[in-house]
């Protein structure tokens, strides 16, 4: 595979790649491979962790001379299947301080990315209470982001069936009616390949709208070059038509996670 997007910045997902290490030893082993920025899923076991836990991850983000490309919100047990909190009815304060601990690391650390997992359809709770309650929580989101000039992604997932987001449409939708000029698409081009979404017409119909992207190949959600997806040529597009964010490498590595890298060159991977 041809090196993508020769404009584009990269950095790597470290919720799912170098998971054979600590995870506050993460960013330093993706220092030593090349890359100046990583992203996180929320790195915490819960919404409010203590403050000790918040300064060494902290630490070990600054130790690693590495920026912080982006942050999730709280998003439940992922693990065990939850998807967001956004739409979530009772667990308002969990997404709360979830929220005011993300800021407060994006404003210490420079991340001016996050994501806010809609969450699954409940049930007994009707769809219009879950999607009002996701408007009012993105809109808090959003405000709290704004201070420190930072954005919030909304992500359409897949392989999640009671999620509702699942095509490009889904999520501008709601953006759409979230009316704040500081929330944006995250285009995960495995997850909108996976759901059949139309990748050619994404850069060059939405590449104003998008926050965020991230990557992995189809099938099998690794390393680019693993499997069939058109990487090249859709971050090529994107690139292309104007696309300046970071590209997360957001994938499962098909052996070592330091060995997952050779189809992108040493010097690309810096910032």
């Amino acid at each position: 595979m041809s090196e993508p997007g020769h404009d584009l910045r990269y950095d790597v997902n470290l919720s799912i790649l170098f998971t054979e290490l600590p995870l506050l030893r993460r960013p330093a082993a993706a220092k030593a491979l090349g890359f100046d920025a990583v992203e996180f899923w929320w790195p915490f076991t819960q919404a409010a962790p203590g403050d000790k836990e918040v300064t060494e991850f902290a630490r070990a983000v600054n130790d690693a001379g590495v920026a912080l490309a982006g942050l999730n919100f709280f998003a439940g047990d992922m693990a065990g299947g939850d998807r967001g909190l956004l739409s979530w009815t009772g667990r308002e304060s969990e997404f709360a301080d979830s929220v005011d601990i993300a800021i407060g690391l994006g404003d210490q650390l420079g991340c001016l990315c996050f994501n806010a997992l809609y969450g699954n359809r409940i049930e007994d709770v009707s769809e219009s209470t879950q999607d009002e309650l996701a408007l009012v929580n993105l809109d808090r989101a959003a405000t709290a982001a704004a201070r420190i000039g930072a954005r919030v992604v909304l992500e359409p997932l897949s392989g999640a069936p009671r999620y509702p987001l699942r095509t490009v449409s889904d999520a501008l939708a709601v953006v759409d009616k979230a009316g704040r000029d500081n929330v944006f698409l995250l285009a995960d081009l495995y997850h909108l390949a996976v759901n059949s979404e139309d990748l050619d017409a994404l850069a060059t119909e939405h590449t104003p709208r998008i926050g965020h992207v991230q990557i992995a190949d189809v099938p099998g959600r690794n390393e680019p070059g693993t499997g069939s997806l058109d990487l090249h040529g859709h971050l090529a597009a994107l690139d292309g038509a104007g696309y300046r964010g970071f590209v997360g490498l957001e994938y499962k590595p098909s052996g070592a996670s330091s060995e997952s890298f050779g189809w992108l060159a040493h010097e690309r991977r810096g910032l």
